[in-house]
């Protein structure tokens, strides 16, 4: 699964061929997000605030 980027502990991941509409997961610790790239609305999961904050920036 590539990661295209990493900081602060959080990893972004992206899947081709992956369900729509585009996204992309970012996970820190234990936590998971699915984020529409788009818009960068939640989709699923939830990270820590301070964490989701840096992802969304």
């Amino acid at each position: 699964m590539p990661e295209p980027c990493r900081f602060y502990g959080i990893i972004i991941r992206m899947f081709s061929g992956d369900h729509p509409p585009p996204h992309f997961h970012a996970v820190y610790q234990d936590n998971e997000v699915q984020v529409n790239l788009p818009t960068l609305e939640i989709l699923r999961g939830g990270l820590p605030q301070q964490a989701l904050a840096l992802v969304l920036e």
